[in-house]
């Protein structure tokens, strides 16, 4: 039997949801060379299919895709009993669109294009506050 002492840590685990396949790799590199598990998905469906397999420390939910829209992804994710904690992404915030992510539990609201460091900054804070 393997004590707890013995087992290792394993890295905060980021879940990516973006429609944009170049975005998801991306991301998904830069996490991984950052030191996180990272799982990217297509849609909020595809993500939401997946919360019995996976279910990541933090998610970045773009607020715009096809299909279901950031917010309702947050809304799904808020009434779960361990939510995640959210940074929402968008290359269209407006004051409304971030409020209401923020009302339904954002953490963070970045506008793309963002910088690394941004994001990375955005991530280590949502983990702490989670």
């Amino acid at each position: 039997m393997c004590s707890p002492l013995n087992q290792k840590k394993l890295a905060p685990s980021i879940g990516i949801i973006d429609d944009d396949l170049s975005v998801r790799r991306s991301l998904a590199n830069l996490l991984k060379s950052a030191g996180y598990r990272a799982a990217s998905y297509a849609s909020g469906e595809e993500f939401l299919q997946s919360l019995n397999e996976f279910v990541p420390d933090c998610v970045l939910i773009d607020s715009r895709m096809k299909g279901m829209q950031g917010v309702e992804v947050q809304q799904f994710l808020k009434l779960t009993e361990s939510a995640p904690a959210m940074i929402c992404m968008s290359a269209f915030w407006n004051e409304d669109t971030m409020a209401e992510a923020y009302s339904h539990g954002a953490h963070e609201c970045i506008a793309k294009p963002f910088t690394e460091e941004l994001l990375l900054t955005a991530i280590d804070g949502a983990l702490r506050g989670k």
